[in-house]
Protein backbone atom coordinates (compact mmCIF):
# COMPACT_ATOMS: atom_id res chain seq x y z
CA UNK A 1 0.00 0.00 0.00
CA UNK A 2 1.26 3.39 -0.89
CA UNK A 3 1.03 5.78 1.84
CA UNK A 4 2.26 9.33 -0.14
CA UNK A 5 0.38 11.10 -3.08
CA UNK A 6 2.04 10.38 -6.35
CA UNK A 7 4.09 13.68 -6.42
CA UNK A 8 5.12 12.86 -3.24
CA UNK A 9 6.09 9.34 -3.59
CA UNK A 10 7.58 10.35 -6.38
CA UNK A 11 10.25 12.80 -5.09
CA UNK A 12 10.92 10.03 -2.02
CA UNK A 13 11.91 7.66 -5.10
CA UNK A 14 14.30 10.77 -6.74
CA UNK A 15 16.21 11.52 -3.94
CA UNK A 16 16.11 7.40 -2.45
CA UNK A 17 18.27 6.89 -5.68
CA UNK A 18 21.03 9.39 -4.66
CA UNK A 19 24.40 7.87 -3.06
CA UNK A 20 23.90 7.13 0.85
CA UNK A 21 20.77 8.25 0.82
CA UNK A 22 18.28 5.75 2.12
CA UNK A 23 14.26 5.34 2.18
CA UNK A 24 13.91 6.94 5.95
CA UNK A 25 16.46 10.02 5.00
CA UNK A 26 14.83 10.48 1.61
CA UNK A 27 11.10 10.39 3.06
CA UNK A 28 12.96 13.25 5.47
CA UNK A 29 14.13 15.59 2.47
CA UNK A 30 11.23 15.67 0.53
CA UNK A 31 9.18 16.69 3.73
CA UNK A 32 11.51 19.37 4.29
CA UNK A 33 11.59 20.07 0.38
CA UNK A 34 7.91 20.47 0.59
CA UNK A 35 8.07 22.41 3.98
CA UNK A 36 9.99 24.99 2.38
CA UNK A 37 9.31 28.30 0.61
CA UNK A 38 8.62 28.25 -3.21
CA UNK A 39 11.02 30.36 -3.61
CA UNK A 40 13.70 28.28 -1.53
CA UNK A 41 12.78 25.49 -3.69
CA UNK A 42 13.18 27.11 -7.22
CA UNK A 43 16.50 28.41 -5.93
CA UNK A 44 17.83 24.69 -5.15
CA UNK A 45 16.67 23.48 -8.23
CA UNK A 46 18.51 26.39 -10.53
CA UNK A 47 21.49 25.48 -8.66
CA UNK A 48 21.49 21.46 -9.36
CA UNK A 49 20.12 22.40 -13.07
CA UNK A 50 23.15 25.21 -13.28
CA UNK A 51 25.70 22.65 -11.86
CA UNK A 52 24.52 19.81 -14.01
CA UNK A 53 24.58 22.09 -17.00
CA UNK A 54 27.46 24.15 -16.43
CA UNK A 55 30.26 21.58 -15.36
CA UNK A 56 32.40 20.07 -17.95
CA UNK A 57 35.89 18.15 -17.79
CA UNK A 58 39.08 19.78 -18.09
CA UNK A 59 40.73 18.69 -21.34
CA UNK A 60 43.46 18.44 -19.59
CA UNK A 61 43.12 16.66 -16.29
CA UNK A 62 39.67 15.45 -16.82
CA UNK A 63 38.41 17.24 -13.68
CA UNK A 64 35.27 18.81 -13.36
CA UNK A 65 35.55 22.45 -13.98
CA UNK A 66 33.29 25.34 -15.09
CA UNK A 67 35.86 26.68 -17.46
CA UNK A 68 38.33 24.73 -19.97
CA UNK A 69 41.53 23.87 -19.31
CA UNK A 70 40.39 24.21 -15.58
CA UNK A 71 42.26 26.57 -12.66
CA UNK A 72 44.48 24.20 -11.70
CA UNK A 73 45.68 23.09 -14.77
CA UNK A 74 46.05 26.95 -16.12
CA UNK A 75 47.77 28.04 -13.27
CA UNK A 76 51.53 29.26 -13.58
CA UNK A 77 51.77 28.87 -10.56
CA UNK A 78 51.75 25.10 -10.13
CA UNK A 79 54.41 22.84 -11.19
CA UNK A 80 53.03 21.25 -14.42
CA UNK A 81 56.17 18.37 -14.60
CA UNK A 82 54.44 16.56 -11.40
CA UNK A 83 50.96 14.92 -12.26
CA UNK A 84 49.32 13.13 -9.15
CA UNK A 85 46.91 10.77 -10.52
CA UNK A 86 43.52 10.04 -8.28
CA UNK A 87 40.24 8.24 -8.75
CA UNK A 88 37.83 10.97 -9.01
CA UNK A 89 37.29 14.45 -8.55
CA UNK A 90 36.82 14.51 -4.55
CA UNK A 91 40.12 13.15 -3.83
CA UNK A 92 41.90 16.91 -5.57
CA UNK A 93 39.88 18.39 -2.95
CA UNK A 94 40.94 16.41 0.03
CA UNK A 95 44.27 17.02 -1.77
CA UNK A 96 44.22 20.74 -2.30
CA UNK A 97 43.02 21.19 1.49
CA UNK A 98 46.47 19.58 2.44
CA UNK A 99 48.04 22.70 0.91
CA UNK A 100 51.25 20.98 0.42
CA UNK A 101 50.93 19.67 -2.91
CA UNK A 102 51.94 22.31 -6.10
CA UNK A 103 51.76 19.88 -8.87
CA UNK A 104 48.72 19.24 -11.38
CA UNK A 105 46.48 15.83 -11.09
CA UNK A 106 45.13 13.56 -13.67
CA UNK A 107 41.53 12.40 -12.60
CA UNK A 108 40.84 9.21 -13.74
CA UNK A 109 37.25 8.53 -13.29
CA UNK A 110 37.20 4.64 -11.46
CA UNK A 111 39.73 2.28 -11.04
CA UNK A 112 40.13 -0.78 -12.60
CA UNK A 113 38.01 -4.00 -11.43
CA UNK A 114 37.33 -6.95 -12.82
CA UNK A 115 34.70 -7.71 -10.81
CA UNK A 116 32.58 -5.12 -11.62
CA UNK A 117 33.38 -5.15 -15.59
CA UNK A 118 35.75 -2.21 -15.39
CA UNK A 119 38.64 -2.73 -17.57
CA UNK A 120 41.42 0.06 -18.49
CA UNK A 121 39.58 1.47 -21.41
CA UNK A 122 36.57 2.17 -19.01
CA UNK A 123 38.99 5.07 -17.25
CA UNK A 124 40.84 7.75 -18.03
CA UNK A 125 44.38 5.92 -18.21
CA UNK A 126 44.70 6.59 -22.19
CA UNK A 127 44.53 10.76 -21.60
CA UNK A 128 46.89 10.43 -19.03
CA UNK A 129 49.42 8.29 -21.21
CA UNK A 130 48.33 11.03 -24.13
CA UNK A 131 49.48 13.87 -21.70
CA UNK A 132 52.50 12.30 -20.67
CA UNK A 133 54.08 11.18 -24.10
CA UNK A 134 52.96 15.03 -25.32
CA UNK A 135 55.15 17.09 -21.99
CA UNK A 136 57.93 17.51 -20.28
CA UNK A 137 56.43 15.01 -17.17
CA UNK A 138 59.69 14.35 -14.13
CA UNK A 139 57.31 12.18 -11.88
CA UNK A 140 53.58 10.69 -11.89
CA UNK A 141 52.25 10.26 -7.85
CA UNK A 142 49.88 7.24 -8.13
CA UNK A 143 47.61 8.06 -5.27
CA UNK A 144 44.73 5.91 -5.72
CA UNK A 145 42.93 4.78 -2.37
CA UNK A 146 44.69 1.55 -0.85
CA UNK A 147 42.28 -0.94 -1.90
CA UNK A 148 42.28 -3.77 -3.78
CA UNK A 149 41.20 -1.82 -7.04
CA UNK A 150 43.15 0.85 -6.23
CA UNK A 151 46.53 -1.16 -5.82
CA UNK A 152 45.50 -3.11 -9.20
CA UNK A 153 45.47 0.28 -10.76
CA UNK A 154 48.24 1.74 -9.97
CA UNK A 155 50.44 -1.22 -10.59
CA UNK A 156 48.58 -1.33 -14.21
CA UNK A 157 49.84 2.37 -14.64
CA UNK A 158 52.73 1.88 -12.82
CA UNK A 159 54.18 -0.70 -15.74
CA UNK A 160 53.05 1.30 -18.57
CA UNK A 161 55.02 4.71 -17.36
CA UNK A 162 58.39 2.58 -16.11
CA UNK A 163 59.34 2.00 -19.89
CA UNK A 164 59.10 5.64 -20.53
CA UNK A 165 61.49 6.72 -17.97
CA UNK A 166 59.58 8.42 -16.43
CA UNK A 167 59.90 8.33 -12.19
CA UNK A 168 56.63 6.76 -10.88
CA UNK A 169 56.14 7.18 -7.37
CA UNK A 170 53.13 5.94 -5.00
CA UNK A 171 51.59 7.79 -2.22
CA UNK A 172 52.43 5.93 1.51
CA UNK A 173 49.98 3.82 3.62
CA UNK A 174 50.43 2.78 7.10
CA UNK A 175 49.17 4.17 10.41
CA UNK A 176 47.12 7.14 10.66
CA UNK A 177 48.42 10.27 13.05
CA UNK A 178 47.04 9.55 16.33
CA UNK A 179 46.55 6.26 15.57
CA UNK A 180 47.00 3.80 17.71
CA UNK A 181 48.96 0.37 16.35
CA UNK A 182 46.83 -2.18 18.34
CA UNK A 183 43.86 -1.26 16.24
CA UNK A 184 45.28 -1.56 12.91
CA UNK A 185 44.68 -4.52 10.73
CA UNK A 186 47.42 -6.42 9.65
CA UNK A 187 47.64 -5.17 5.88
CA UNK A 188 48.27 -1.15 7.04
CA UNK A 189 50.38 -2.77 9.86
CA UNK A 190 52.49 -4.40 6.89
CA UNK A 191 52.27 -0.99 4.43
CA UNK A 192 53.24 1.25 7.38
CA UNK A 193 56.54 -0.89 7.36
CA UNK A 194 57.47 -1.15 4.10
CA UNK A 195 56.76 2.48 4.14
CA UNK A 196 59.03 3.58 6.60
CA UNK A 197 62.07 5.95 6.10
CA UNK A 198 64.92 7.02 7.66
CA UNK A 199 65.08 9.66 10.27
Amino acid sequence: MNYYIEPVARLINELSRLPGIGGKTAQRLAFHIIDLPIERVRELTQAIMKAREGIKYCSVCCNLTDQDPCAICSSHHRDHSLICVVKDSRDVIAMEKMRDYKGVYHILHGTISPMEGIGPDEIRIKELLNRVNNSEIREVILATNPDVEGEATAVYISRLLKPLGIKVTRIAHGIPVGGDLEYADEVTLSKALEGRREM
